[in-house]
């Protein structure tokens, strides 16, 4: 049986559509070691890193999250935002069986 609305499948996923900061952009050369130190972020609130790509277009980076909860995510998020080199949006994410039992709840 598919779980209902209310219940919650963990880990949950988000997407970050990221823009760097004037910040982020005059030391863009030290973000390598950046992203090492948000990955270590991410694992120490029980969470990890899926994938992480540089893009073209309004944002400059995607990420995707699994993370034990949203207070975990926020967490994250805060703390990312007060380092100021991006400027995150955050989505929650739900794939293909997820989605599906929630739609079958939809009547």
């Amino acid at each position: 049986m598919s779980a209902g609305p209310a219940e919650t499948a963990f880990p949950q996923r988000y997407v970050s559509l990221m823009r760097l900061t004037e910040k982020g952009l005059a030391e863009l050369s030290d973000s390598v070691r950046r992203r090492k130190v948000s990955e270590e972020r991410v694992a120490a609130l029980g969470g990890r890193s899926i994938a992480f790509y540089a893009v073209m277009g309004p944002y400059d980076f995607v990420q995707v999250f699994e993370m034990p909860s949203n207070a975990a995510m926020m967490q994250y998020v805060l703390t990312a935002r007060r380092d100021g080199h991006v400027d995150p949006l955050i989505l929650p994410a739900f794939d293909t069986e997820c989605w599906g039992g929630i739609v079958e709840h939809i009547k």
